[in-house]
């Protein structure tokens, strides 16, 4: 805080390519996710974290830093830090919702790859279509080197075994997790 207020945060912090988050435990006032800060962590974000791993580190660490922030407010020893010290706006992220999993290949590559983990499991899973067909992709890689060059969006390019290289605005990705909707 003051930055990633709102909803499904966690999401919001892969798409937009951060290389930190941070869980903050704050009082509670009339706005939403305003109140002063009690006590707050960041922790790296890495090209191999998706967003189980995040999950995964906020649900333990949430509970530490909540045990922490309660034992200084038991011991008298809050220095509370006003959000607008750090951002005299910050920012806030809506919630997401159906429809927001589909795929834009007219992204560059690395968007395609942090939307992709952003929305992995246990979250919804980008989708895309193949002829008729809904795919849910939970894992993309960015191709090393790959050449940057014009063609259309979304087309298959190739395949190497079970991977599936697809066109994206500015090269190429590797999909590498990826199924059939269920019930198809």
């Amino acid at each position: 805080m003051p930055f990633y207020r709102g909803r499904n945060i966690l999401n919001w912090a892969l798409i937009n390519d951060e290389k930190e988050f941070g869980i903050t435990v704050h009082y509670i006032d009339e706005g939403i996710d305003t109140g002063d800060i009690i006590l707050q962590k960041i922790f790296p974000i890495t090209d191999e974290d998706n967003y189980s791993t995040l999950l995964q580190l906020a649900h333990q660490e949430c509970a530490n830093l909540l045990y922490e922030a309660i034992k200084l407010i038991q011991c008298g020893q809050v220095n509370p830090v006003p959000q607008k010290a750090i951002h005299p706006v910050g920012m806030y992220c809506p919630g997401r919702g159906p429809g927001d999993e589909i795929l834009d290949w007219n992204m560059t590559s690395r968007e395609v790859f942090n939307f992709v983990r952003a929305i992995s499991e246990p979250g919804p899973m980008a989708r895309t279509w193949l002829d008729d067909t809904e795919i849910c992709i939970n894992k993309v890689k960015i191709v090393p080197d790959a050449p940057k060059y014009k063609a259309i969006p979304g087309a298959v390019l190739f395949r190497d075994g079970k991977n599936v290289y697809v066109k994206t605005k500015d090269s190429f990705v590797q999909v590498v997790d990826y199924r059939k909707k269920a019930g198809l």
